[in-house]
């Protein structure tokens, strides 16, 4: 059996976790929206045809803000056709993902969607097909009160009240040659430059995010940031951060590592973007949402030939059917995103229904929870709080990385990977601190003793673990339940030291009652 010793002190704090850090992102592919949130016939469906088993799901995952309309659909999409009534609303083909656009459902119907769900909405500009114009005339007839002409469209379509979204996305992916109407840095940041500005002048309030590299491993990378933020710098708050973990090499111990190099790319975007505010002597600080994250890979080969579909409305496409592993994997992004708290403000899980999702659907049938729904909920119900340093004495393999596409001449060893993964949140509030740990040992158990300083004597709230034996197995319509968590027991508490024994692969949350809150 194997051993790790932690140390975490209440006065040694990362950051506070921003509520927008726990968001989801709901875009116009596939069975996301249609057959998703959205299915008028539906048995549980309501007066305005949102499901209300997935309503219920996606409150129960608990995620704070929402993105929408896309992704790669938005650099194309007309938010025009999306409003109004029902009956004119035109139908588009959507060369994002080679499919129909009926336009049933667009912002009007999202806004309602999003106070169904409790949630805050964040919307994406089209800056590929469109530009500055028309992202400040998207804002106008969101935002403001009336008495101007899209204000008044806005009330005379049945919403007499603004909707008040506070956080938007200029673009989405625009360094990437599959985007509608690609872009190069320059040209990129002078138009978000402009739409900034447009829509600043119109809701100063408002809080905007650039678009950063697609990935790590664009060709352009580091100076796609350097270039884009020495153009918005003074008129965003944010750059974007997109990853998506893959097991395309079938080698596990490689995948559950490869989360750690989130924690690569964050610090590597924080570099990039503190020395573009020290050329300008500058004391503020651009903050990072990854608003696209994911364990993402079968359905992405599955799907390349999607052009001989002929143009269909919602089609099944990038249905990833999570399993145990991929709920790992996905845990230690989890981790990822908790333990930079101090810089990533807000992120946004891809995509929330069919569509590489933790919820799935049948249409006309029952909506069920993937692997990948548990790591999330833990995080977003535990991981308010103060996040707070930790320092891991674990044993350590050594693996190798892919890159996104799998190939075995782009890779590189990772030596030193420990085989636990850790955050802790301290809540003030609730008087708690919660422990989250993945163990990447796939055969041995680990024993975890961590010294919990500051707190007073502590007591055990609830313990509970992720852990399947067939690292294969997957949730399904006939087997929902197949993953889901257990007790996690023999939980061991002397003063301020918990003992814990970890199964082989497998993602644990230990909650603490902490006196010294």
């Amino acid at each position: 059996m194997k051993e790790a010793h932690v140390i975490v002190d209440r006065d040694f704090v990362i950051g506070d976790t921003d509520p927008r850090l726990f968001g989801a992102f709901v875009e116009h592919l596939g069975r996301c929206v249609y057959g998703g949130i959205y299915e008028p016939g539906h048995p549980t469906a309501d007066e305005r045809g949102f499901r209300g088993d997935v309503l219920a799901l996606v409150r129960e995952l608990a995620p704070t803000i929402i993105r929408y309309p896309g992704g790669n659909f938005v650099s194309g999409y007309n938010w025009e056709d999306g409003v109004g009534p029902v009956e004119k609303r035109p139908r588009r083909l959507d060369l994002a993902w080679m499919s129909t656009e009926p336009n049933t459902f667009g912002t009007n119907e999202f806004m309602d969607w999003c106070r169904a769900a409790d949630v805050e909405p964040m919307l994406a500009v089209n800056l590929g097909t469109r530009g500055p114009d028309d992202a400040r005339r998207l804002l106008e007839y969101c935002n403001f009160p009336g008495g101007t002409e899209l204000s008044d469209l806005r009330r005379a379509h049945g919403w007499e009240k603004p909707h008040g979204v506070k956080f938007w996305c200029l673009g989405n992916e625009m360094d990437g040659p599959w985007q509608m109407e690609m872009k190069t840095a320059t040209e990129y940041g002078r138009i978000a430059t402009e739409a900034a500005k447009l829509m600043k002048w119109i809701d100063p309030t408002i809080e905007l995010a650039a678009c950063g590299s697609s990935s790590r491993n664009m060709p352009t990378f580091g100076s796609w940031e350097d270039t884009v933020l020495e153009h918005c710098f003074d008129h965003v708050e944010f750059i974007s951060l997109h990853t998506y973990l893959n097991n395309y090499a079938d080698d596990t111990p490689s995948f559950l590592a490869s989360a750690d190099l989130m924690d690569s790319f964050i610090e590597e975007v924080v570099a990039i973007a503190d020395a573009v505010a020290a050329r300008r002597r500058s004391a503020k600080r651009i903050m990072l949402s990854f608003d696209e994250w994911n364990v993402w890979y079968r359905t992405r080969r599955k799907n390349e030939g999607r052009t001989k579909l002929g143009w269909p409305v919602a089609p099944p496409i990038l249905e990833e059917v999570y399993d145990m592993q991929d709920a790992l994997a996905f845990g230690g992004a989890c981790l990822s995103l908790l333990n930079h708290a101090d810089r990533v403000k807000s992120a946004c899980l891809a995509q929330l229904v069919n569509a590489i999702a933790p919820i799935m659907t049948e249409t006309g049938g029952p909506a069920w929870r993937q692997s990948i729904f548990y790591p999330f909920r833990d995080m977003s119900r535990f991981g308010r709080g103060r996040v707070l340093q930790t320092r891991v004495s674990s044993p350590v393999y050594t693996t190798v990385y892919y890159d996104p596409r799998g190939t075995s001449e782009l890779s590189f060893p990772m030596p030193d990977v420990p085989y636990l993964k850790l955050a802790v949140v301290d809540n003030l509030d609730e008087g708690t601190v919660t422990l989250f740990a993945l163990n990447r040992n796939l055969t041995e158990t680990l024993t975890v003793e961590t010294q919990v300083r500051g707190f007073g004597a502590l007591s055990l709230g609830e313990a509970h673990e992720l852990h399947h034996g067939d690292l294969k197995a997957t949730n399904t319509k006939d087997r929902p339940d197949e993953i889901k968590p257990a007790s996690l027991e023999g939980v061991e508490i002397t003063g301020d030291r918990v003992r814990v024994r970890l199964a082989p692969a497998s993602w644990n949350v230990i909650r603490l009652s902490a006196r010294g809150n």
